[in-house]
């Protein structure tokens, strides 16, 4: 049988499902790529991936008319390509024309359905499908990718009111619904409320081989999964990004020829039949019923973990491993689930929250109001990436935090604008056990704790799209203890290293970098210096507060110190917090206040100190200033600056706040905010202590 000019060769049912001698062995192949950038990234990074990855694929892939693939292209990316590299994005439509390139839907800004709500999941997936159909024409995707592999059987009736038929996840999956292996080449079914999914499981082994080992090798091992008589299919869905981006793989995919090695290697075998998979599931039946647990990768699930219960995961692995135990053991060491992440995160959980309360007023809206603009914003707003970490930094990288807060915090302004809210809200929105306090204006917006330190949570500036109080609590991460380790590569292998076993350092990292913070870095966070303590001052709120005052009052207990009240209230452009003695004391000495402000510049050349109109340094520098009253911190990328004020002088001290992360270019250091520590104060009866943070659009 020949291979046809176009999508390579489609098996009839007679060939396909029949006993025929002249089959012999067959093996479809079902090659699927996810091309994924996050909201916000970098233009000169998507510009990178394009010309290292994207375009070299397409390209290289569009010379094999008779190689077939399926494709998918996350919404947010996809826009932007359409945009800035429309005449690449104009082959893939040639592609999908003829039929060698099926294109997947997803959540158009890349969500884990499981996170938001249903309603959101359709409208994500009915976005994209629709955005596709629009510009490649054809019917709507009945594939979809599931982002991240995050499994839930609530998304099932989701994905079919968006008309999905079927979705790819790890055969992992599977494992741990107590599935054979050996089962595993082909597609099942599932039901959620009597909705059906059809369910394909991607090989982990391809996953692990593709393109890491030389093409020759994988075509080869392809071939060994095929049987007598039976069209089974090897199941390949993974990051495009492996294809050029990853450390070494645009010399090695391309440079090298591995891509085009492989897929010369594919076309000249007898064995292997190249499909997409609608082309598989339309001349294929089901394997049968199957209900899949919560869960994602294997390596997700032990991303999720807090350090010390990684670490145990970690050693439970090990140990399966060192006794030969592990492929039989592995469906049974779990780890944890995907919305772990906002339990360990509370940076990610008070993201996810304010985003949870923006989706609720939105769809309150009468239809007419729910804008394609505002809708855009709050799907922005549900991308993935910023809420969890990983191999990839996520949740470390404050573009990609603040690219959500900016979506969220220009919708919000928004929709007060045809919906107003009250300036002052007392509600407990991210379930932690107490009431924040939320106040507002025009311009600005604050959140306070409700419990601990009663410190500033979110501090936003309506006319510049920024969250001041959008920085990391610095945790420890069990992968921080592979710094200790030297890369290894198997000598008998010819092929690279996976990125998820290298062990390589973007930047030097010492033992001060490690610190893990005891409080979770905000805005206004309260010390006691005295000698010997420093210890944060635990606050109370107040039983009552008015409904029409913009000021949210809390009474302060802490360490066998008097009593202290700190207020909060908004100016037209300021944040004021007031400390004044409380009814049990006339005076507190030894108050230190900590304000870590996040500016987008973080330690580049945009953004430096000012005090008296001198420039003093970079947001990077360590500074003291004694007896000074004010600190002006500017920042070109934010066009915007902010001016920290203080009712008598004090000493002002700055340092750079990094964390140390894990991304796949190796182990690196990350601004996430500036220290800003303002100290040598004592409050008294005559004169309270007044500090503002004015924050003013150049």
């Amino acid at each position: 049988m020949k291979r046809g000019a176009l999508c390579g060769a489609l098996l009839t049912d007679s060939e396909s499902q029949t006993s025929n001698p002249a089959m012999s062995k067959k093996i479809a192949l079902l090659l699927g790529v996810h091309a994924h950038q996050p909201v916000g990234n970098f233009p000169a990074v998507m510009e990178d991936a394009h010309h290292r990855c994207y375009r070299p694929f397409l390209h290289l892939l569009a010379q094999f008319p008779e190689f077939p693939c399926s494709v998918h292209f996350s919404g947010w990316l996809l826009d932007y390509l359409i945009e800035h590299h429309r005449d690449d994005m104009e082959l893939l439509k040639t592609m999908v024309v003829r039929g060698q390139v099926e294109l997947f839907t997803a959540g158009y800004a890349e969500p884990v359905l499981a996170a938001i709500p249903e309603v959101d999941r359709v409208g994500q997936i009915r976005f994209l499908s629709e955005r596709i159909q629009e510009f490649f024409g054809g019917d709507l995707p009945r594939g979809s990718w599931l982002t991240e592999r995050v499994w839930e059987s609530s998304v099932v009736p989701s994905l079919r009111q968006s008309g999905v038929r079927y979705v790819t996840v790890d055969d992992y999956h599977f494992l741990c619904a107590g599935q054979d292996s050996a089962t595993l080449q082909g597609y099942f079914t599932t039901e959620e409320g009597g909705e059906p999914l059809d369910i394909f499981p991607i090989a982990e082994s391809l996953r692990y081989k593709i393109p890491f080992t030389p093409a020759s090798e994988v075509v080869s091992y392809i071939e060994s999964l095929a049987k007598e008589n039976k069209l089974d299919a090897g199941i390949y869905f993974d990051d495009i990004e492996k294809f050029g981006i990853w450390p070494e793989t645009y010399e090695w995919v391309y440079e090298k020829g591995w891509f085009e090695q492989f897929i010369r290697g594919v076309l000249s075998s007898d064995i292997i039949s190249p499909m997409t998979f609608a082309q598989y599931h339309a001349q294929s039946h089901t394997r049968g019923p199957v209900y899949l647990p919560t869960t994602s990768y294997i390596e997700m699930n032990e991303w999720t973990l807090p350090a010390s219960a990684a670490r145990r995961f970690s050693a439970m692995v090990e140990r399966s491993r060192w006794e030969n135990r592990y492929t039989e053991d592995r469906p049974f060491i779990r780890g944890g689930i995907w919305r772990n992440f906002m339990m360990r995160y509370p940076e990610a959980n008070h993201l996810h929250k304010r985003m949870l309360g923006l989706s609720q007023r939105f769809h309150a809206l009468d239809v007419a109001a729910q804008t394609a603009e505002r809708r855009r914003l709050l799907y922005e707003s549900q991308a993935n990436d910023a809420y969890w970490h990983g191999l990839f930094g996520g949740l470390y990288l404050p573009h990609l935090r603040r690219a959500l807060y900016a979506a969220l915090i220009e919708l919000e302004r928004d929709l007060d604008t045809i919906a107003p809210r009250p300036p002052q809200e007392r509600r407990d929105f991210n379930l932690d056990g107490y009431d924040e306090t939320l106040i507002h204006n025009e311009l600005l917006q604050v959140i306070v704790a409700g419990s601990g330190p009663a410190h500033v949570l979110e501090l936003d500036s309506y006319q510049l799209r920024q969250n001041f109080a959008d920085t990391l609590t610095r945790q420890a991460e069990h992968y921080h203890d592979k710094m200790t380790q030297q890369p290894t590569l198997p000598q008998e292998s010819s092929g690279l290293a996976n990125p998820h076993d290298r062990v390589a350092f973007k930047d030097v990292i010492g033992p001060e970098d490690m610190t893990v913070d005891s409080v979770r870095r905000a805005l206004f966070t309260d010390y006691v210096t005295a000698a010997p303590i420093h210890a944060p001052l635990e606050y109370v709120p107040e039983s009552a507060m008015s409904d029409t005052s913009l000021t949210a009052s809390f009474h302060c207990q802490t360490l066998n110190w008097a009593g202290m009240i700190k207020s909060f209230s908004l100016l037209s452009q300021a944040l004021l917090v007031t400390y004044t003695p409380g009814p049990t004391t006339s005076s507190l000495n030894g108050l230190a206040v900590e304000l870590n402000l996040v500016m987008p510049s973080c330690d580049g050349p945009a953004g430096r100190f000012e005090n008296n109109g001198k420039i003093l340094g970079g947001f990077g520098d360590v500074l003291t200033l004694e007896s000074v009253s004010q600190l002006m911190l500017r920042d070109e990328v934010l066009r915007g600056q902010v001016t920290l004020g203080c009712n008598v002088s004090c000493r002002i001290q700055t340092r750079p706040c990094y964390s140390v992360s894990q991304s796949e270019a190796g182990f690196e250091k990350i601004l996430q905010s500036v220290t800003v520590t303002l100290d040598a104060f004592a409050v008294n009866e005559q004169e309270p202590l007044i500090l503002s943070l004015a924050i003013i659009p150049l």
